[in-house]
Order: C-alpha cells, then structure tokens, then sequence
C-alpha cells in the first residue's frame, strides 16, 4: 500500500482548488451551525493559523481545527450571502496567492458590497497552514457591517 501522497494532494494549486469545492458543499449543506466541518477538515493543518484583519467584524487571530470552525460560526453573522466569484491563483513554493472577488451582503444591515481579496496561503505536506488575506479596504467592509 502506497501511503506517499500523490502529487495533486500535495500540489499547492490542487489541495486550494479542492478546499474551495468543499467549503462551496459545505455551505450548500447549510453552513456554519448546521453543516459538519468533517468534509473541510483535511484540508487544514491541524494547527492552522488563519489571520483576519482587527479592523473587521470577524478581526483576530483563529488557529487550529477548532479555530476555523469559530471564523466560520463569526462569518456568518457578519454575511447574509458571501459570494466568491472569480479566483486567481498565483503559486511559488509552498506559498499561492489567491485573488478572489466577493460580492457580499452584510447580516446587520442588509447592505451589500464587491470588494477584491488578495490571500497569502502557505501549503505544507498539502494541508493549508497558514492564511494572510489582505482586503483592500476594510473600512469599508466594516462600515457594511455595522
């Protein structure tokens, strides 16, 4: 039996690619509060660090397992909708750097918003370890919000 990881699970690109499909099956099996984070899981180092900006309704740093599944749970009551639409993914190393555009709604006031975000994600032995998005104005994001 061959426990060596192929390359498509040990790819950078590849372990983001599959990550985003199951978090979009895991939201469309409800979400935070309803659905498991089981199917999300492999795709996380168990000590994963995930830091979102202070400035944000969902601001701090979240680490492990456990961590996530607060960001996730702190998400959505932030959003009524989260919309990732179009993705880029630029690789070197173990590090990519996603470009996604959000169209989102907020909870608390109804109000939407398209905002880009740029992610640093540093991928080791195909798990996710750790993630640095950057939006490009959180302000604005936390004046949706409030």
């Amino acid at each position: 039996m061959n426990t060596q990881p192929t390359a498509s699970e040990t790819d950078p690109v590849a372990v983001l690619t599959a990550m985003y499909e199951a978090e979009s099956r895991y939201l469309a099996a409800g979400g935070p509060g309803e659905a498991s984070f089981e199917p999300l899981a492999p795709y996380f180092a168990h000590d994963v660090v995930l830091h979102q900006a202070d400035a944000l309704p969902y601001g701090g740093t979240w680490r492990g397992h456990e961590g996530m599944v607060r960001f996730f749970l702190a998400m959505a009551e932030a959003w009524e909708s989260f919309e990732i639409g179009e993705q880029e993914f630029f690789a070197t190393g173990d590090t990519v750097f996603v470009r996604s555009e959000v169209q989102a709604r907020a909870r608390a006031t109804g109000r939407e918003l398209a905002f880009p975000v740029l992610q640093s994600i540093a991928v080791r032995d195909g798990r996710i370890a750790e993630v640095w998005p950057f939006y490009w104005d959180t302000a604005a994001i936390a004046a949706v919000c409030e």
